[in-house]
């Protein structure tokens, strides 16, 4: 089985494929091309390692939506994994979390009695539920902390928004930017998906000085290290 891991940014892609300590970026490779032989689309945002195929997508729904949805059209693939780091609520930086289910958090319209999501206006989806017993098995083999990771499309700034969400989503244990536009094209394409998130931040007022970028890359790497066995040896059900 061919895993798609989309990341957002090269940093990201870089702390994954350092897991299996053989990544290569190939500028003209293709995703789901083998060996990188054929003509690609002349990106270097893919990097190939073993049966990982691992892209960084973009910045945000949209981006990581096309990227995914593009990926998913040149290659064939068992499991699409959005992965990177990430926002926690009462989450330590550098903690794990794996999504026992991807929302989006700001997809809908405001109202004079709140938020109501898109499909409180009568279409649409807000969410998407990876594999239960694959989320398990990755909590098992890493430590990672299941719940619900919210995505949103302009990054949580004040204690009262991310109180706010708390409360529209007792379960959320994160929040980023990426999941829910991957989860949307793999769920179009007929594949199964899986986030996982390690935490650079807390949820809340913006404290730069207060991030741990560096501990949450290396935190993603040693997830990945663990996680090989779990996705090569999972069997969709």
């Amino acid at each position: 089985m061919r895993v798609l891991i989309v990341t957002a940014v090269p940093a990201e892609r870089d702390a994954v494929t350092r897991a299996f300590g053989t990544g290569t970026t190939d500028p003209g490779a293709r995703p789901g091309a083998g060996d990188g032989t054929d003509p690609g689309t002349g990106t270097d945002r893919l990097a190939r390692a073993g049966s990982y195929d691992v892209i960084a997508a973009g910045v945000g729904p949209p981006a990581a939506a096309a990227g995914t949805a593009t990926a998913l059209a040149l290659g064939s693939y068992g499991l699409v994994v959005s992965a990177g780091i990430g926002g926690g609520f009462h989450a330590a930086p550098g903690s794990l979390l794996v999504a026992d289910a991807i929302v989006a958090a700001d997809l809908g319209a405001e109202t004079p009695e709140g938020f109501v999501p898109v499909t409180g206006l009568g279409f649409g989806t807000v969410e998407h539920r990876p594999p239960a017993d694959l989320v398990r098995a990755v909590a098992e083999a890493t430590g990672a902390t299941p719940g619900t990771v919210l995505t949103a499309s302009t990054v949580t700034g004040t204690a009262e928004r991310a109180a706010g969400l708390l409360a529209a989503h007792p379960g959320a244990v994160a929040e980023a930017m990426e999941g829910f536009g991957v989860a949307e094209a793999a769920a179009q394409a007929g594949v199964p998906v899986l986030e996982i998130r390690a935490v650079s931040n807390a949820v809340g007022p913006r404290d730069r000085d207060a991030w741990r970028i560096g501990d949450a890359l290396a935190a993603l790497t040693t997830a990945f290290g663990k996680l090989a066995p779990v996705l090569e040896g999972w069997t969709r059900t």
